[in-house]
């Protein structure tokens, strides 16, 4: 049992920071939060006169409705900044943006960016919470707590399981934030992957590398499918889109030597007939619409949270 701890930070960059208790706080006021989206009206007070900016530098859809979504349940105001037509297009950098949005009092900024590392210079230098929602290649921490959360309500633990991350692990934040996470709750992890897409020395991190699907999967409690970024694919650094298929693409013959209760999770788009089969991604192994509700309740979490912190600092 996980010792009772108060939530201390202003920020949530990372899973690298954080600490087994904290990540276990974020997963059990997670689970606090799942049955409201069950209820008729899907609202509660927490955040009320809270407001809440979601500031992405890059497309998304999923993260940004699901961080939307969870602040409106938590009853906060929700500002979406659309970058493409504001003062950035007009050469602003994002810091004064950042800061000029500050100016108008409000109290969370969620930050997507293509670089590494802007969501933590943006944490030092506004007053106001900063949640990553995904930086560069480094990490999105919030879909790596909501993989574990999915994970757990599946399996009912974490410390033992044997999770494989199949994909372009070299260029995926999702991988490096649920590593941090799954090693530090006692998972066993081991990465899956051409040779090319695969970081030299990742076994430092405490995982495991495997070039085989087919062998990776057999003993697999979780396969944790990463999307391939076809504009990766330029690079050359696989020969083809059908040989990966071959390879590391999941289908219903390579379910056969698997366990029964095997739970194949995305975080989506999935390439469809690349990384899954339509047949597996629609299929009973899949949790892959389960772990898209649980974002909003681990999202509802982490939000809450800072936001507690707020009040008492």
């Amino acid at each position: 049992m996980s010792k009772k701890i108060d939530w201390m930070r202003k920020d949530l960059l990372g899973l690298e920071d954080l600490s087994k208790e904290e990540i276990d706080l974020i997963l059990e006021t997670a689970e606090s939060f799942r049955e409201v989206s069950e209820r008729a009206v899907k609202k509660v007070p927490a955040l009320r006169g809270k407001t809440v900016v979601n500031l992405f530098f890059e497309p998304s859809t999923r993260t940004r409705t699901s961080f939307e979504l969870a602040a409106k349940r938590l009853s906060a105001d929700v500002l979406n900044i659309a970058i493409q037509t504001s003062s950035v297009s007009k050469g602003e950098t994002f810091k004064d943006t950042a800061k000029n949005i500050e100016a108008m009092k409000i109290d969370i900024i969620i930050m997507r960016h293509a670089a590494s590392g802007a969501p933590h210079m943006l944490a030092r230098s506004v007053k106001a919470s900063v949640i990553n929602a995904g930086d560069g290649s480094h990490e999105h921490p919030t879909q790596g707590l909501l993989d574990i959360f999915t994970m757990k309500q599946k399996k009912g633990k974490i410390k033992g399981l044997n999770v494989v991350i199949v994909g372009d692990i070299t260029h995926s934040r999702v991988a490096r934030s649920n590593i941090w996470g799954l090693v530090k709750l006692g998972a066993e992890v081991t990465v899956c992957g051409p040779k090319t897409l695969i970081p030299i020395d990742i076994e430092k991190l405490g995982i495991k590398i495997s070039y085989s699907l087919k062998e990776s999967i057999k003993t697999a409690d979780v396969v944790n499918v990463l999307r391939i970024q076809h504009e990766r694919q330029q690079g050359g650094l696989f020969p083809s889109i059908r040989e990966y298929v071959n390879r590391f693409g999941i289908n219903m013959e390579m379910l056969e030597e698997a366990r029964k209760d095997l739970v194949i999770m995305h975080p989506g788009p999935i390439n469809r007939g690349v990384e899954l089969t339509p047949e597996v991604s629609d299929g009973p192994h899949s949790v892959i619409l389960d772990q898209v509700t649980n974002g909003i309740a681990v999202r509802m979490a982490v939000l809450y949270l800072i936001a507690q912190r707020r009040e008492k600092a």
